[in-house]
């Protein structure tokens, strides 16, 4: 069999992807303090589909997506809201469930919570501490970037980009307890009011990236792909990628990002709150409409915008489907456009030629997780 071709963020190629008999996929999952909005629904779309199609390769799937259930954002909004963090995420976590489940996504093969690693991630710190790549500085704990000789390969980025960026999405270039302003914070001591931990360097909580490296590590080992929205690229993937290299886990083969979807020419974001609920368009419209209307732009399409329109044409389409009734109609052409850099448009274009021709649309429908 011919291998998938797949797009590598570090390579910047479209390049073979071809996992053993059990792919090992890892994707960043939502941290639980807001509804799961077009962005997220993009995201977990497009790994459905390559989950889909690589089972139906013959491979075994062992995709794990984490649940950050301890981090800035959420106790921050715990703490807005006068709730505890955790009853904030349970709720926040259903919701996402009962999204995902209409969208016909796919369960993950482990789903595992940052608060779960909590021992991996301090034997982990110690590591990193003991080998030089981490430092304390009054209780909290920093990862030293250089202790990754790769460090930006994954984002390309100039180290004037990442200190740009990387204010933008959390990191704090300004903290002057660290060595070097890229340094990012892998331990640090709760507020009164946050979840503590005890640690040899000082009690505290995890920072973000080190949680993904630890239950990376814990639940995959070697990862065939390490995945999640293009907003992820930095400073986060970075991290991760700096962290395992310096525990020694061997590179990851490819780390593959959903283009982020804009709404009135912005990102769709929780912090500039432009965004469209998953949960609102499901009451309105059949979910198959709304998958349909995510895997109409190629994941790589730079900057697309959503738009009602999507759901009319959607709509029609899958009417058109339906009607068409069973059979594998143009499974194959389906299969060879996902083989190409999961070129679902080409698919969808394949599957519309069957329909109005009079040929079965279900198998190649299914194919892409559309329930006809």
């Amino acid at each position: 069999m011919v291998d998938m071709q797949l797009y590598d963020t570090a390579t910047g190629m479209v390049r073979p992807f071809s996992p053993g008999s059990i792919a090992r996929i890892y994707i960043c999952g939502i941290t639980p303090y807001d509804s799961t909005h077009m962005g997220h629904a993009a995201t977990y779309v497009t790994y459905d589909v390559l989950h889909r199609r690589l089972v139906d390769r013959g491979h075994e799937v062992r995709m794990v997506r984490n649940i950050t259930d301890i981090d800035n954002d959420l106790l921050e909004r715990a703490r807005r809201d006068g709730v505890n963090y955790l009853d904030l995420a349970f709720g926040q976590k259903r919701r996402f469930d009962d999204d995902l489940e209409a969208l016909g996504v796919l369960e993950p093969w482990s789903e595992p919570r940052a608060t779960s690693a909590i021992p991996d991630i301090r034997g982990l710190i110690s590591r990193m501490l003991d080998d030089g790549a981490a430092y304390v500085v009054d209780g909290w704990v920093y990862f030293d970037h250089h202790a990754s000789t790769g460090f930006g390969s994954i984002s390309g980025y100039t180290r004037v980009d990442m200190r740009t960026i990387g204010e933008r999405r959390g990191e704090d270039p300004t903290d002057r307890r660290k060595k070097h302003p890229l340094d990012t914070v892998v331990w640090q001591p709760s507020a009164l009011d946050e979840p503590s931990w005890e640690a040899p360097w000082g009690s505290g909580r995890p920072g973000w990236h080190i949680e993904c490296t630890a239950l990376s590590m814990r639940e995959l080992g070697t990862m065939d792909l390490h995945g999640g929205g293009c907003d992820l690229v930095y400073p986060h993937h970075e991290f991760c990628a700096a962290q395992l290299d310096s525990a020694g886990v061997p590179s990851t083969g490819h780390w593959t990002h959903q283009s982020c979807v804009h709404l009135e020419g912005e990102p769709m974001s929780k912090s500039t709150g432009n965004l469209i609920f998953v949960h609102d368009l499901i009451a309105n419209h059949d979910p198959m409409v709304v998958r349909l209307a995510v895997l109409s732009q190629h994941y790589r399409t730079t900057e697309w915008e959503w738009k009602d329109e999507l759901l009319l044409e959607a709509t029609d389409r899958l009417a058109r489907w339906r009607a068409a009734g069973s059979g594998e109609g143009p499974l194959d052409a389906v299969r060879e456009a996902l083989d190409d850099d999961l070129d679902v448009p080409t698919a969808l274009a394949a599957i519309d030629e069957a329909a109005a021709t009079g040929h079965g649309t279900k198998a190649a429908a299914a194919l892409l997780g559309i329930a006809l």
